[in-house]
């Protein structure tokens, strides 16, 4: 499985991004996907996701009702919608997809697109 993003940039505090996370390979092995970041001398942490099966989606208290995760599943392609963009959402934003090879989990990774927000 690759996954490549795209979409991040530089936008003034308030502002609105739109990432995008392109999905090929064996995407059929994939169960669950999700946002990554990571700020700089901070740990990767959880933005949000696709719970697995798809049925629901789950978001970090510190962005909900500012960022949407989305699907296209015909184009295998993932979004994320960020609104209301604070300098504290700068880092590194990753795309992750997690899959199972021979009864291991795995997971993938995209190799990052960078989101600066100014104030």
């Amino acid at each position: 499985v690759q996954l490549v993003e795209s979409g991040g940039g530089l936008v003034q505090a308030g502002g609105s991004l739109r990432l995008s996370c392109a999905a090929s390979g064996d995407t059929f092995r994939i169960k669950a996907m999700g946002w990554y970041r990571q700020a700089p001398g901070k740990q990767r942490e959880l933005v949000a996701d696709f719970t697995s099966g798809g049925g629901s989606t789950n978001y970090a208290d510190s962005v909900k009702g500012r960022f949407t995760i989305s699907r296209d599943n015909a184009e295998n392609t993932m979004y994320l919608q960020m609104n209301s963009l604070k300098p504290e959402d700068t880092a590194v934003y990753y795309c992750n997809a997690v899959g199972v090879a021979g009864g291991t989990r795995v997971d993938y990774w995209g190799q990052g697109t960078q989101v600066t927000v100014s104030s």
